[in-house]
């Protein structure tokens, strides 16, 4: 569906400059947050007349044409606007905090230019640190959202210990991996037909014992990433892209 505002306008929209703006107007104009005006302003250089396409992250795609220019507040015009369909299968990754946090900024980034649709920071009974800087964290999604050019910005829950989240009915198809025991179905077989998924990753010493079978008695399918152990954010990775293509 499209709503368009814009009138013998000829350009690429993928080659036009891609931001993130949470609250945008349907038309009229729009006045941009200081740090996308600082990067249109000063770093793009771009001036008054040129097109830029934004998106709210929640489905829809806006094109705007630059009125003013400016580094602490750039006025756009709304010119017109789509309405991106969802994907068709929500995933999400239930994972634990890493101790090394920027190893887990770099997990949220990847699985967020892959396309999930949920996060959750699990805290298991190895989980070594903490969870924190939800605002930087938020950033960091929003920055793979405007590198991938999507529309739909995936949601970063609040952390949740484990045992509670296992208990929460979060998802039509749910999966644990773990390297403990050896009889656990391997993804590449898994035909999910549901429209919702949830893999559980533990943390960098894996589930304890009791995790896995409190997860199991709550409907949890065990699952192998592979025949080598992966580091936690590894293993974010893999399950996401295998959810994503089942």
């Amino acid at each position: 569906m499209m709503v368009s505002l814009m009138t013998n306008h000829h350009f690429n929209p993928m080659q036009l400059p891609y931001f993130f703006e949470s609250n945008i107007p349907p038309e009229g104009n729009l006045f941009l947050g200081e740090g996308t005006s600082k990067h249109i302003s000063q770093v793009l250089r771009m001036h008054e007349g040129q097109f830029v396409q934004l998106t709210n992250g929640k489905g829809e795609l806006f094109t705007a044409s630059i009125n003013t220019p400016n580094k602490k507040g750039t006025e756009v015009k709304i010119l017109s606007k789509i309405l991106v369909p969802a994907p068709p299968r929500k995933i999400s990754i239930a994972i634990s905090p890493l101790k090394n946090t920027s190893r887990f900024e770099w997990f949220l980034e990847k699985v967020t230019e892959l396309g999930v649709a949920e996060i959750i920071p699990l805290l298991c009974e190895r989980t070594e640190k903490s969870f924190a800087k939800m605002e930087r964290l938020q950033k960091i999604i929003i920055s793979a959202i405007i590198q991938s050019r999507q529309c739909w910005i995936p949601e970063l829950k609040p952390p949740v210990e484990m045992g509670a989240f296992v208990k929460q009915p979060v998802c039509e198809s749910k999966y644990i991996a773990h390297c403990i025991s050896p009889n656990k179905t391997n993804p590449l077989q898994l035909r999910i037909s549901a429209s919702s998924a949830v893999a559980l990753i533990g943390p960098e010493g894996d589930f304890t014992e009791s995790e896995v079978q409190r997860a199991t008695e709550n409907g949890f399918q065990e699952i192998s990433l592979g025949a080598t152990r992966l580091r936690t954010e590894t293993a974010g990775i893999v399950a996401a892209v295998l959810l994503l293509n089942r």
